[in-house]
């Protein structure tokens, strides 16, 4: 029978929990608002946590036999999830990015901007120099 981890030790592991998880949010929160500063000043912070969690994890044998490891457990398996709507979602902004400049890019020789009018009519033909003279 393995011995019940030290109740600091375990106190400590859930104010971790805790702390990555809100740090997860806020990474959630800017990257919604595509505030890419504060993604990369939270960055150095979450990898610190996960450093920690890392170093202060039990071995397979307590996690299976002491039940006060149960709800450190499931914080884990949250941020995990949080973790990976966070990377879904920067998946998704990535995505509409490549598709907008993808829509952007001028496909072979010819350009397919349209060009307007003084009165806001499509124009028909080009004077002086072209899009892609510019």
């Amino acid at each position: 029978m393995v011995e019940p981890a030290e109740p600091e030790l375990h106190q400590r592991a859930q104010a971790l929990v805790l702390q990555l998880s809100q740090m997860l949010e806020l990474e959630f929160d800017a990257l919604k608002v595509q505030n890419l500063d504060e993604f990369e000043r939270l960055q150095p912070i979450k990898n610190d946590l996960l450093s920690q969690l890392t170093a202060m994890a039990p071995s397979k044998e307590i996690l299976e036999e002491d039940p006060q490891w149960g709800a450190w457990l499931e914080g884990i398996a949250a941020c995990r999830d949080m973790h990976r709507r966070n990377a879904v979602l920067m998946e998704r902004k990535l995505e509409s990015i490549r598709g907008a400049l993808d829509s952007l890019r001028l496909p072979g020789t010819g350009s397919g901007v349209e060009i307007y009018d003084r009165l806001g009519h499509v124009s028909r033909f080009s004077r002086g120099r072209g899009y892609n003279e510019a």
